[in-house]
């Protein structure tokens, strides 16, 4: 069982940066690839980005290249996503996600644990 929490969401105007954390309980957290998915509302849960079990390699959605990076430190069992020159369109519920699949995914059913999300709101 894995166990994660979310945090640094809040409300930036358009242009600023946040960092997003998500703390794992588990001792076994780098054994999973990690991601960070949204939701709008009235919209589906969508990928955003995704890094592997080493931190090794990464993928993000074309929406969010270039301004959104996303790591992991094992030794905290913690991954992260810094977001830069947000937009209002990043508006949304941001949610990070644990997959047994070590070298991660952009498809929301094959994650295996959830965090409870953290709002993320970008005003014009």
């Amino acid at each position: 069982q894995v166990q994660l929490v979310e945090s640094g969401g809040g409300l930036v105007q358009a242009g600023g940066s946040l960092r997003l954390s998500c703390a794992a309980s588990s001792s076994t957290f780098s054994r999973y690839a990690m991601g960070w998915f949204r939701q709008a509302p009235g919209k589906e849960r969508e990928f955003v980005a995704g890094v592997s079990w080493s931190g090794g390699s990464t993928s993000y959605a074309n929406s969010v290249k270039g301004r959104f990076t996303i790591s992991r430190d094992n030794a905290k069992n913690t991954v992260y996503l810094q977001m830069n020159s947000l937009k209002p369109g990043d508006t949304a519920v941001y949610y990070c996600g644990a997959t047994a699949s070590r070298l991660g995914s952009d498809a929301a059913p094959n994650y295996d644990y959830w965090g409870q999300g953290t709002q993320v709101t970008v005003s014009s």
